[in-house]
């Protein structure tokens, strides 16, 4: 039967993975979904109240919610496009994470998660807490846009989203799209886009989830989330907290670096009308964390912190009209960013803000005598301004601040033909206030073999990043100073793969080759007194590589997920770019007992050699880190449809090893805690 394309296809959240539980399996992504889901719901609490709210929540609380009116998910791709698109639709390499598989091996932080997926290199300097990185395809931390309920959260700093302290509590999915994204979403998606979207409340009814859990290193985290919501409303409200003492993140001294942090998260959604829809979110987050000071390149065991504040917050406006021919919608975001750094003998920190608005017109339409074929047609007018400011005077810089405006134009076409045949395309012209205007496009299509359940997709795109503040203004004394004369860097990529459904679709195996050329690539060179500045380098970096995922019904009970990735990625000189391990891979093993109401799990990550830079000596010099696997292994039991209890180990193989060199990491680990819902 052949379908309008709906510019609106998110009614609501879905409302638990209790009810997605009850239907049949669904492949999600790029990851085959079980029919199986006997998880209740994925738990949020704060660490310490849940044992108090056990025994204070009402039975009432348990009342049935209306899961009929829930729209899954998992049938669409939100980020795919300036609207949602159907997943077999999408002709870009994407993954998508559901909180069943965060809950179903007991992941707890974003970035672990982020590891299981093809084409992702994670870097953390020591502890859960520390300063995280996430690339894709090769890229740079800044080359990645991050968006939570479409909010874009990184910093105004460094353009980069740090994942340090990215819990997975009030997490409903996590959408992975990797290759140029700049068209539709402008400066730093060049190389991709990781949305995080949080969970939402539920209709007609309430319900409250707790979670909390002990470990090594006196760890606790806890969690609690609060959904309802009548016929025409719903809420959710959530917080997070996290503590540790941690371990020394030196390789000399005795000092424990710890952290914490605390997440408070909001979302709503109005029915106006029955045509007209408003989405808030508010999101606020406190953390700090130990960190050690470099000297000549050395980490050496200090008394120094981060601490980091952070408010996020956005509305949406939706009108649909004439039966959904034609969508409107308003958008408005803002953050509130601030970052303050102590070490010894030195203070750096900044303040920054962004503001966003936007206006889409979304056109639907039909052509049945071309092909059975269906169109839709947007246009976006979007306005940015960015502001940064040094939090303390140096000798290189003042606490003057800066600014820029951003006026981007977005066209974007889809169609849809014979229910086989699916292709994208949008244009973007950014006008900027402090480099040069940009133009930037993509494309990207798939075509469904129903006979053999095979479909092909490629992509073909052009992405752009503008230089940080803080490598234009920004400052570290005795260390650090910017650049104000660089200038954007610019890349064209393309991929191309097929997808392939076995064994009475049981399997689900995706191979899908990319290609990117940079140019203007922004890097830091130092001269003989240590001190970094940030530069454009002359010629193109190369960037191209395999990517290969498989989902796997083994038995009923028994599921497996498998990715690999080979990585080729180097500068104009031809050395390989750090900390982009060349092979890394996964495999996640899932199984259920007793009815389903036990899980046992295992996963496997491996990250190949890799090279980094030794900065003790001058200029730098390349050193090899060794290649390791992290091995993660646990169980839970659902004692009632109330109270689920569980356990795991982390590092279970104790591997000694390094993400960024002169950093130590994690070794074994223990957890074990508790899941209620009421």
């Amino acid at each position: 039967m052949h379908r309008r394309l709906h510019p609106v296809m998110i009614v609501r959240q879905p409302v638990s993975a209790r009810a997605n539980r009850m239907r049949a399996g669904k492949r999600v992504g790029h990851v085959l979904k079980t029919s199986n889901m006997r998880r209740v719901t994925p738990a949020l609490l704060v660490a310490g109240f849940p044992l108090c709210l056990a025994g204070t929540v009402p039975a009432s609380a348990q009342d049935q919610v209306d899961e009929d009116t829930a729209v899954v998910l998992e049938q669409i791709v939100v980020s795919a496009g300036r609207n949602p698109v159907e997943a077999q639709q999408v002709g870009r390499a994407y993954t998508i994470l559901t909180s069943d598989d965060l809950e179903e091996t007991q992941t707890r932080y974003v970035a672990d998660a982020l590891r299981r997926v093809p084409g992702v290199s994670v870097s953390r300097t020591g502890n859960n807490g520390g300063l995280t990185q996430v690339r894709l395809r090769g890229s740079e931390a800044n080359h990645v846009l991050v968006l939570i309920d479409g909010v874009e959260v990184a910093g105004t700093s460094d353009g980069g989203y740090d994942f340090g302290a990215l819990q997975t509590a009030d997490i409903e999915r996590i959408e992975v799209l990797r290759g140029p994204q700049s068209a539709l979403y402008g400066s730093n998606a060049m190389s991709g886009v990781i949305h995080i979207i949080t969970k939402g409340g539920v209709r007609n009814g309430y319900r409250v989830s707790a979670q909390s859990e002990m470990g090594t290193d006196e760890s606790i985290l806890g969690n609690v989330l609060v959904q309802g919501g009548s016929d025409r409303f719903d809420v959710a409200v959530s917080a997070a907290a996290s503590h540790t003492r941690g371990f020394n993140i030196s390789h000399y001294g005795s000092e424990k670096d710890g952290g914490h942090n605390v997440t408070l998260n909001g979302k709503s959604r109005v029915d106006i009308l029955d045509n007209l829809f408003l989405d808030t979110s508010l999101r606020y987050t406190e953390r700090r964390a130990d960190t050690d000071d470099q000297d000549w390149g050395v980490v050496i065991d200090t008394r120094s912190h981060t601490q980091t504040n952070d408010f996020f917050g956005g509305a949406d406006l939706t009108w649909v009209l004439m039966d959904g021919l034609f969508t409107q919608k308003l958008k408005s975001t803002g953050s509130d960013l601030n970052s303050r750094s102590e070490g010894q003998g030195y203070r750096s920190g900044y303040d920054g803000n962004r503001y966003h608005a936007s206006y889409q017109g979304t056109l639907a339409f039909e052509l049945p005598d071309l092909l059975q074929s269906a169109h839709s047609l947007t246009g976006a007018l979007e306005w940015e301004r960015e502001t940064f400011k040094n939090a303390y005077q140096t000798v290189y810089t003042t606490k003057i601040g800066h600014k820029r405006d951003l006026l981007g134009n977005i066209v974007e076409y889809r169609g849809e033909f014979s229910d086989r045949a699916f292709v994208t395309g949008a244009l973007r012209y950014d006008q900027n206030d402090a480099f040069k205007d940009t133009v930037t496009y993509s494309t990207s299509g798939a075509y469904l073999f129903p006979q053999t359940d095979t479909k092909l997709h490629a992509s073909m795109g052009t992405g752009s990043t503008n230089p940080s503040f803080f490598e234009q203004f920004g400052s570290v004394p005795e260390s650090f100073v910017g650049n104000p004369d660089l200038k954007p860097e610019n890349s064209f990529a393309w991929d191309i793969g097929v997808e392939q459904k076995l064994w009475q679709n049981r399997a689900v195996l995706d191979v899908t080759y990319f290609n990117e050329r940079l140019r203007d690539e922004i890097t830091v060179v130092s001269d003989a007194n240590w001190i970094s500045t940030p530069e454009n380098l002359d010629g193109t970096s190369k960037r191209q590589g395999v990517e290969v995922s498989i989902g796997l019904q083994l038995l009923q009970n028994l599921h497996a997920t498998a990715t690999y990735t080979y990585l080729d990625a180097t500068e104009p000189d031809g050395s390989e770019e750090i900390r982009r391990p060349p092979h890394s891979g996964s495999l996640t093993l899932t199984y259920g007992f007793h009815d389903n109401r036990g899980t046992l799990f295992m996963d496997a990550v491996y990250n190949g050699r890799m090279r980094d830079e030794d900065f003790a000596t001058w200029p730098a010099t390349s050193v090899t880190l060794d290649d390791y696997i992290l091995v993660n292994a646990g169980a839970d039991y659902q004692l009632s449809d109330q109270l689920t209890l569980f356990g795991r180990v982390e590092n279970l193989l104790d591997q000694d090893y390094e993400e960024v060199y002169g950093y130590n990491t994690q070794g074994f680990t223990a957890f074990a805690g508790f899941r209620a819902t009421f």
